[in-house]
């Protein structure tokens, strides 16, 4: 069996090329508004890097792709971080869901995720057999 380029390559090299791939598709466009917002409550500025949305929309497909079934709040959980406090200690905070969700549609206006609805089974978003052959096919 022919280990897939998902598992073969480091984490990040993979997200790297992956985003490229991701640029090529109309649609994945990064919204006006995503310049302006924070990637969650914990964070003090929003992203500066230039392409950071193709980027984040590579790293959570990797992530559905790993975890077979993800929903927007385990994607949360996931992204957040700790948030300084000042004298307190530091404590944990989710990510914004609102970059994740619309990536999340976005995949499925490209028809790379369909919702998963398995009587059952965790609810969320599943890779369609085009999401799996545009992962395994980054080499």
């Amino acid at each position: 069996m022919k280990i897939s380029a998902v598992y073969n390559l480091q984490a990040n090299e993979y997200n790297e090329k992956l985003a490229q791939a991701l640029k090529q598709l109309p649609e994945f466009e990064q919204p006006e508004w995503s310049y302006f917002v924070k990637t969650g409550i914990a964070k003090k500025r929003p992203p500066q890097e230039k392409d950071f949305w193709h980027k984040r929309a590579a790293s959570v497909l990797r992530q559905i792709y790993v975890h077979k079934v993800v929903g927007v709040n385990r994607l949360k959980t996931r992204y957040g971080s700790r948030k300084n406090r000042g004298m307190k200690p530091e404590a944990f905070k989710k990510a914004s869901g609102k970059i994740i969700r619309t990536i999340l549609q976005q995949a499925e206006k490209a028809e790379l995720l369909a919702k998963s609805n398995e009587i059952g089974r965790r609810a969320g978003r599943i890779l369609t057999p085009k999401g799996k052959e545009l992962m395994e096919g980054i080499k």
